[in-house]
């Protein structure tokens, strides 16, 4: 398929229900259809499409080396609540070993570069082989992923990209996990709607965008990873 083809599919998915679009991405892909967490809500509703519809599929995230204790906290609960086993993808470089090469708190003094370390290299290093990624960003979320599609060619990673869960709101999500009683974590009742490394998450304040508390004070509002055009260069 090229680029208007997938074009033409995402057009033909607009109007059908998420579960179709989930089956139809395992018809398509499996068993080389991979998805991944930040275990956000949104990522905890897709786990449970997915149950419910009996797939099982490899989920992984990416530890960065400084997700909040409640991140793996939830993860756990998430293992025995779902059944899963959760693949963990770790950066090349351990904390100790950036600083040494970077610089003690890169994050404080270029995002940019810690993200594409800790979260892009490692993830185009997992998607090797593989042949499509399920997600479950949103548009609402961020200007860039506004301008995603339910299918679409990745360019960077080489995968075919499926996002069921685009056309959701946040409010949907959330009714989605009260109805099933689904578990999430409580720095979400707390002020933190979106949760990333410690270093450069923080509380909103009423009134402000969900993803406000993310990179605050900086023109960043994405890590990088569904960016489709960014590129690092290192001396």
């Amino acid at each position: 398929m090229n680029r208007d083809d997938f074009a033409t599919l995402a057009e033909s998915f607009e109007q059908l229900p998420t579960q179709e679009i989930i089956s139809w991405a395992f018809r398509e892909y499996s068993p080389d259809l991979v998805m991944s967490t930040a275990f956000n809500p949104g990522g905890i509703v897709l786990m449970h499409l997915l149950k419910q519809q009996g797939y099982e599929l490899p989920v992984f995230y990416i530890d960065t080396g400084l997700l909040f204790p409640e991140v793996h906290q939830l993860r756990v609960t998430l293992e025995q609540t779902f059944g899963i086993r959760f693949e963990r993808v770790l950066p090349a470089l351990s904390l100790e070993e950036q600083a040494k090469r970077f610089g003690e708190r890169l994050w404080e003094r270029d995002a940019d570069t810690c993200c594409w370390l800790r979260k892009v290299l490692p993830l185009q290093h997992y998607l090797r082989g593989k042949r499509a990624w399920l997600t479950a960003i949103r548009a609402e979320q961020t200007e860039t992923r506004a301008k995603a599609k339910l299918i679409e060619w990745d360019e960077r990673y080489q995968v075919v990209k499926v996002n069921p869960l685009l056309r959701w709101s946040e409010d949907q999500i959330w009714d989605y996990i009260e109805r099933h009683r689904l578990p999430y974590n409580p720095l979400h009742t707390q002020g933190y709607p979106s949760v990333g490394c410690t270093p450069c998450t923080s509380a909103i304040k009423n009134g402000e965008h969900l993803r406000a508390g993310r990179w605050r004070g900086k023109a960043k509002v994405e890590c990088g990873i569904h960016v489709p055009i960014w590129q690092k260069t290192f001396s």
